[in-house]
């Protein structure tokens, strides 16, 4: 005899498993500490990334004036002001980041939480009708 609720139950649980639940099983493997963690580090990497392209850019926009102007210009202020945007970009990156990987750990742990519910609940529905 078909049960209706497990039937139901069954279905959402399938269409868990191949939509969202795979993005979500991938990140739950994960300890909270790590996956933030990582997600972080590539984020810098690829935030310095586009930081030097974009300033090589910059300085090849008007690459003339920048060689006439080098010698005028006190090499260790510029360093350091480029230094000081350099670690503003990266730790904006950073920063941002650590948030949107925050509440995607939280909201795809709930999720889990919630799929593993389910699968607990069709257990105990065959256990029900086996008896």
């Amino acid at each position: 005899m078909l049960n209706e609720e497990r039937i139901i139950l069954m279905t959402k649980l399938a269409s868990y498993e191949t939509g969202e639940g795979k993005k979500n099983a991938a990140i739950g493997k994960y300890f909270r500490s790590d996956y933030i963690g990582a997600q972080v580090i590539k984020s810098i990497i690829s935030a310095t990334i586009a930081f030097f392209v974009v300033f090589a850019l910059y300085i090849l926009y008007d690459f003339e004036t920048f060689m006439l102007d080098i010698y005028k210009m006190d090499l260790f202020v510029f360093a350091k002001n480029i230094l000081k945007a350099y670690a503003v970009v990266v730790i904006g990156f950073a920063v941002l980041t650590y948030i949107v990987y925050t509440y995607r750990y939280s909201k795809a742990k709930k999720s889990l939480k919630n799929y593993y519910g389910n699968l607990k609940k069709l257990a105990s529905l065959y256990e029900k009708n086996k008896h």
